[in-house]
């Protein structure tokens, strides 16, 4: 992934990160199929996860495990999706 794209993304992510503060309820819906209890703590959880994974891509030093990072992350949300179904 070229540079300026890799930037972008990770702010976008950490930018969403962020978002799960601001505007919690946005993210409860989406939320509660994977955590159906303590959504809202969960939601915060994430929101921190998202915000910390978009600083380490942005930063060149620290983009590879930031990459790592998000692909781990994805798959366990994903596992927490389908654990619930």
């Amino acid at each position: 992934m070229a540079r300026s794209a890799a930037k972008t993304f990770g702010f976008l992510l950490a930018a969403t990160g962020a978002a799960h503060f601001a505007a919690p309820q946005v993210f409860e819906p989406v939320s509660a199929a994977a955590f159906p209890e303590d959504t809202r703590s969960w939601v915060y959880r994430n929101g921190a996860t998202e915000l910390a994974i978009g600083l380490a891509v942005v930063n060149r030093r620290t983009r590879k495990l930031g990459f790592a990072a998000f692909a781990a992350y994805g798959a366990w949300l994903g596992s927490r999706v389908a654990a619930g179904r």
